[in-house]
């Protein structure tokens, strides 16, 4: 595995080679400034090729402006997928991966007490001073300096696509007040928020359509197959995928005490390895924690080059695949739960049983989008005979009571950001949750990359290990050649065994 290098370990002369190319497949690995006009760019950036002399590469867009460079306005670093190593040796790397997990979320941005530093050190279990350390040795800038720029990236692509009041993008991007964002925003872009406006491109908003954005991803992505892994499991009136391959949901997010309601519909622009968000505007104030769940959902931020390196001699037909994920992992969780030892089509019935009862209704200018899955808070209300009425049986519904009272009253935290070891162990202790269930919360709602139901019986078959005593041994021994990318090997080991039955139905 390639390391988190700090900036002085980069290979410039390949970095260069790389940006003449233009591939998408680089973009978000490295950054380049040009020392000739201050700014620094994607790999994909189609301005004229600057000279070698006048380049400087960077591996995060927070080393760049550590270095005083400024980000490009026609090719614009907020649009590149997410940088993701993953290390399962080097305990600095590790470190730094889960620092950045965290603080790439923008949930976590607004820290009213000023002692954002010392929360995540607390979280993590080391010192604040030790956690600064391994940021200036790995990343070289420290973990506020890398928050800042997430946050300033963040806040001009808001500027730039959306027409969101300045005062609603500053707290909508994390800072306490207009004017700390407009300082800092003129401290590192040497313009202020109305102007960088001005330069920007028109503003998308279409009547009945939202708010729109553009993410960015790294090819080969199959998006035939990811799209067909939802609409096979879809809920009516909660999501739906189309013949144009998009992909409309509901989506109730619980944001410093507001519930915020609303829809979004994800397009693929296959062209430009970009994805084409449009959000109602019901979810524009939380924007940011949206684009976050999206890019997770749909697995943006991978870095397939990393992955295939591992898996393409086991799996060569699969180097596009990847791992959907959930906007909710909630619903995921629960949707897991009933699809325990059934197949997909009746795991679905279940759940469409469960919206249909629990689900709150609301209005979309799409047909096919017209309930909400049902929020914690009410499934840990659910009675027993309610949820027996839906074809439940008992061991499930206490799971799913369980699990609703877990995240409404416990806080047990179901997405990227979460303590993977320690949720795994908190699920497995819920009652009707073993581990198969918990390493595929582990897989898709927590976006861990090393997940491995070992016990599912499609896996052995595709391993060839289900007639031998102890396959569920055997099947955990033979995926350690796929470490850390085992989650990427269970999809296309599904895929390879075009599975439908028991084990991966949900």
């Amino acid at each position: 595995m390639t390391p988190m290098n700090p900036p002085d370990r980069i290979d410039q002369d390949a970095c260069y080679r790389a940006l003449c190319s233009h591939d998408a497949r680089f973009d978000g690995q490295f950054f380049t400034a040009v020392t000739s006009t201050g700014i620094y760019c994607r790999p994909v950036c189609r301005v004229r090729t600057p000279r070698r002399e006048n380049c400087r590469f960077f591996e995060h867009a927070a080393q760049a402006e550590h270095a005083g460079f400024r980000p490009c306005l026609r090719c614009r670093p907020e649009l590149a997928p997410l940088d993701r190593h993953w290390s399962r040796e080097d305990a600095s790397t590790i470190l730094a991966q889960q620092a950045t997990l965290w603080l790439d979320d923008p949930q976590h941005w607004l820290d009213a007490d000023g002692n954002m530093g010392e929360r995540l050190a607390t979280r993590l279990g080391v010192s604040d001073r030790h956690l600064r350390r391994v940021f200036e040795e790995r990343l070289g800038v420290s973990p506020l300096q890398y928050l800042l720029t997430r946050k300033l990236l963040t806040a001009k692509q808001l500027l730039a696509d959306t027409d969101l009041p300045v005062t609603q993008i500053a707290l909508a991007s994390g800072f306490g007040s207009v004017r700390r964002f407009n300082a800092a925003f003129l401290e590192h872009y040497r313009l202020n928020p109305t102007q960088l406006r001005r330069e920007s491109s028109a503003r998308s908003r279409d009547k009945g359509q939202g708010t729109t954005v553009r993410l960015g991803y790294r090819p080969p992505y199959d998006v035939a197959a990811t799209l067909g892994f939802f609409r096979q499991r879809l809920i009516e009136g909660v999501a739906f995928v189309d013949d144009k391959l998009r992909l409309g949901q509901t989506l109730r997010m619980d944001i410093g005490g507001r519930s915020h309601r609303g829809w979004l519909l994800a397009e693929f622009d296959e062209e430009r390895s970009q994805l084409v968000l449009h959000v109602s505007d019901e979810l524009r104030e939380v924007l940011p924690q949206v684009i976050h769940r999206l890019r997770a959902a749909l697995d943006l931020d991978a870095d397939p080059a990393s992955i295939n390196a591992v898996l393409h001699g086991a799996f060569p037909a699969g180097d596009g695949l990847r791992v959907p994920g959930a906007l909710d992992g909630f619903e995921l969780a629960v949707r897991a739960v009933l699809g325990q030892q059934i197949t997909v089509a009746a795991a679905r019935t279940l759940a469409q049983r469960l919206v249909n009862r629990f689900g709150e209704p609301m209005v979309t200018p799409f047909a096919q989008l017209t309930r909400l899955f049902p929020a914690p808070a009410v499934l840990a209300q659910a009675g027993g005979d309610a949820l027996g009425e839906l074809g439940i049986v008992k061991q499930r519904q206490a799971a799913i009571v369980a699990l609703a009272r877990g995240v409404a009253e416990q806080g047990l935290v179901l997405n990227g950001s979460a303590d993977v070891p320690a949720t795994i162990t908190a699920l497995k202790a819920l009652p009707g949750i073993g581990d198969w269930t918990a390493q595929y919360i582990a897989m898709r709602a927590l976006r861990w990359p090393d997940a491995f139901p070992a016990g599912d019986v499609a896996l052995h078959k595709v391993m060839g290990v289900q007639a031998l005593k102890h396959p569920t041994r055997e099947a955990e021994a033979a995926s350690l050649a796929w470490k850390p990318w085992r989650s990427y090997a269970v999809v296309r080991a599904w895929s390879a065994g075009h599975v439908t039955h028991t084990g991966a139905s949900t």
